[in-house]
């Protein structure tokens, strides 16, 4: 399992960098005024309905439910049932998304309204964000299929090519970006290139698909099928579970577009540094781990279940909590190193760096939160992880109205990290009250040792700037990343020493962890 999540997360990484690199172009090109924030509404809105109804929702239902039918099939080849439930799964996707999109493109106008309504105020980024996001909304077609074909592959184990598809995104984007100048303006070239990217992520994960024999065909989408109707039982909490949480992601735009221009691209870029642990790292282990667990309890094998979900946070916890501190002790350095050039000023960093401070308080929250729900997805139980969810975000809107005075852009990604907390707290009482979480004492002593070995790394990052600073010479446009990348070697070997120093004091060992 852990080979398999590093595979995931090496993909996974390879798909941050070059979204990294992406990022940097654009921030160069676009900076943070109008052109950046109408962009990033468009690229926001397919996204959001995605998250909604591909990968929150979906994944949640289908994946569950396949892997189950598959483990049948191993012992009755002849059965045939998770190949039907996959192509009727499938025809019905696609015409859902057809009919969705040829709704959706008339009514673009009063969907970015909806979303962004302070844009109203300004007719030139408000017709910007329309055509825009016209351009980039076929994109939800083919990323929807490409979470059906990505969840038929992960319940195959075939984990490589599914976490590698997002590449194209980024590489997508670049091309199109030293495109530019073919487009009326940098924020058209970096929207097609969003959308033809989606066609060619859907032919990467159909190839693999087809050449292990599992692609799913058009078929009849009938529903009296008992897994059909399974899959939809589970798929309904699941759909409003994800909407809810986009409504938290969908209030930071609506609020941030009444802000001062560049908030919206703050919250972006900053949630783009943020969302760096949480897919390399979060997202890898929930992928490995949901259809681990099913197939476990499928089996009955409810312990070897719970020590792969312990195995997946403490390893998701070792690895993202360095994350976390940088966030805290140095934001603005980071983003100085890594975004300010070009179009995107001192002053942008500054207020990205704010909103990436508070972030960092949410990232352990995220992390865990993905280790913690296949306790209740893999039993197909969507019910208990919409009401907890449902609860913390309503106290995440509501903190965000208050803090927004106060705090400005910065407030919301606050009230972001306060809403994670309560919603990791809720599943974890509730899933350890049913008996369907069993952390072990290995995890235990894991995370008092990431706690150690934050505080020293906190120290490092506190106490060693100046040094650093000082070791570094006067360089024109990279001396921020020299001392970034000075300090981050340093942190390394403070916190890699310190984490293992405390497993061996306990007497845990890598291999039997």
């Amino acid at each position: 399992m852990i080979r398999s999540i590093l595979s995931v997360g090496g993909w996974t990484l390879v798909s941050r960098v070059t979204g990294f690199a992406r990022d940097v172009v654009m921030a160069a090109i676009l900076g943070a005024g109008p052109l950046a924030d109408a962009f990033v509404v468009a690229f926001r809105l397919p996204n959001h309905f995605r998250a909604i109804f591909g990968e929150g929702a979906f994944n949640t239902a289908f994946v569950p439910s396949y892997a189950s039918l598959s483990e049948r099939e191993a012992a009755d080849p002849e059965a045939g049932a998770a190949r039907r439930f996959a192509d009727r799964i499938f025809t019905l996707m696609l015409l859902v998304q057809i009919a969705f999109l040829a709704l959706a493109m008339p009514a673009m106008p009063w969907v970015v309204r909806a979303l962004a309504p302070g844009f109203s105020e300004d007719p030139e980024r408000f017709a910007l964000a329309v055509s825009l996001t016209r351009i980039t909304f076929p994109y939800l077609l083919f990323m929807t299929l490409v979470t059906l074909f990505s969840g038929i592959l992960n319940a195959h184990r075939r984990f490589a090519v599914a976490a590698g598809a997002p590449v194209l995104l980024n590489l997508s984007m670049l091309v199109a970006l030293g495109l530019a100048a073919l487009f009326p303006n940098a924020a058209y070239a970096a929207a097609w290139g969003v959308t033809v990217s989606g066609v060619l992520q859907f032919a990467l994960v159909w190839w693999d698909c087809r050449r292990a024999g599992i692609a799913p065909t058009l078929t009849s989408p009938t529903l009296r099928d008992p897994a059909m109707r399974r899959f939809f039982t589970v798929l309904g909490p699941a759909v409003i579970g994800s909407a809810g949480f986009q409504i938290a992601s969908f209030a930071d735009t609506i609020i941030a577009s009444f802000l001062p221009t560049g908030a919206v691209s703050a919250l972006y870029y900053a949630d783009r540094l943020y969302q760096l642990p949480f897919g390399v790292i979060a997202i890898a282990a929930g992928t490995v781990l949901l259809p681990e667990m099913s197939r476990r309890i499928a089996g009955g094998d409810v312990a070897g279940a719970h020590a792969a979900q312990n195995r997946a946070a403490g390893f998701s916890l070792a690895l993202s909590a360095p994350f976390t501190v940088a966030f805290l002790t140095l934001p603005a350095l980071v983003m100085t190193a890594l975004f300010q050039r070009g179009a995107f000023g001192a002053e942008d960093a500054a207020r990205a760096a704010s909103v990436l401070a508070a972030y960092g308080l949410a990232l352990p929250a995220v992390v865990l939160l993905r280790s913690a729900l296949p306790s209740f997805y893999a039993r197909q139980d969507t019910m208990t992880p919409l009401i907890a969810s449902l609860t913390a975000i309503a106290i995440n809107v509501a903190l965000k109205v208050v803090l927004t005075g106060p705090y400005g852009v910065t407030g919301l990604a606050m009230a972001t990290a306060i809403g994670q907390w309560v919603n990791l707290g809720l599943l974890v009482a509730l899933a350890w009250g049913r008996g369907w979480m069993a952390p072990s004492r290995t995890l235990g002593v894991t995370a008092l040792g990431v706690v150690a070995a934050c505080l020293a790394l906190a120290a490092t990052a506190r106490y060693g700037l100046p040094l650093a600073e000082a070791l570094v010479p006067a360089l024109p446009h990279l001396r921020e990343i020299a001392v970034l990348g000075l300090l981050g070697l340093a942190g390394t070997l403070v916190y890699a020493g310190l984490l293992l120093a405390t497993l061996r004091l306990f007497g845990v060992r890598l291999r039997r962890a």
